[in-house]
């Protein structure tokens, strides 16, 4: 998109309404202008409007100063004060074309630059910001929906967020799960890997003393027995 613009300002004195009481001021501000004192600039124009608020100069180059200041919505207002002429010039439309776009009011700037063209066919960049604009303008009519459905998918992507990262955490809590079992095995077959083996001889050993140590008290409990019957034997003879 094309910039802003400003007409010359010696083709201003060749406008309708350039009244011979502005004269001064307007000129005054045109020095400031060229000089970049943009403010100051306005300061003469306002003063020009004041004493006609009719001249299509003093409002187009109040126009020009606010717009160089970024006031957009002003720049805009002094260019509509100007009102319905037939013999307002390209560029007039050029700038307030530009001055609709800033603001983003795509319907005015489509209506602007489409009259900037019908005057003036040939400027390539009245062209441009006219195709920019209605653009702009078809985007911003038919995305009515648009925001509803970009919300849905806005919710659609955190919810499928929320479950794959529900499933991740799940996959993680059954990988750690997995793992502390596998230690708790891995613990336990390496105590039991840990405890000292035996020889065949030893086991043989181990088992004797066992069965000896069984004998013994068999024996011991045969032995118990026997005395406790020997003397039931001696109390029944008496």
């Amino acid at each position: 998109m094309k910039r802003y613009l400003v007409i010359l300002l010696l083709m201003l004195c060749s406008l309708p309404g350039f009244a011979q009481a502005d004269k001064h001021d307007v000129r005054a501000g045109n020095r400031k202008f060229g000089r970049e004192r943009f403010k100051e600039a306005e300061i003469d124009y306002r003063k020009a409007v004041l004493k006609d608020s009719t001249s299509v100069t003093a409002q187009y180059d109040l126009a020009s100063s606010l717009y160089r200041q970024q006031d957009y919505p002003g720049a805009a207002k002094a260019l509509g004060s100007v009102g319905e002429q037939p013999d307002l010039p390209a560029q007039y439309h050029f700038n307030a074309g530009d001055a609709a776009l800033q603001q983003k009011d795509y319907k005015a700037a489509v209506d602007a630059f489409k009259q900037a063209l019908l005057l003036d066919p040939g400027d390539l960049d009245a062209k441009e910001n006219y195709i920019y604009a209605k653009k702009m303008l078809e985007n911003q009519q038919g995305g009515g929906g648009g925001g509803d459905n970009q919300q849905q998918q806005d919710q659609n992507q955190d919810q499928n967020q929320d479950q794959q990262q529900d499933q991740n955490q799940d996959q993680q809590d059954q990988n750690q799960d997995q793992n502390q079992d596998q230690n708790k095995d891995d613990q336990q077959q390496d105590q039991q890997d840990q405890q000292p083996q035996i020889s065949p001889q030893q086991a043989q050993q181990m088992l004797r003393a066992i069965q000896a140590k069984e004998k013994d008290t068999q024996d011991k409990v045969n032995k118990e027995k026997a005395a406790l019957l020997k003397s039931r034997q001696k109390e029944k003879n008496w």
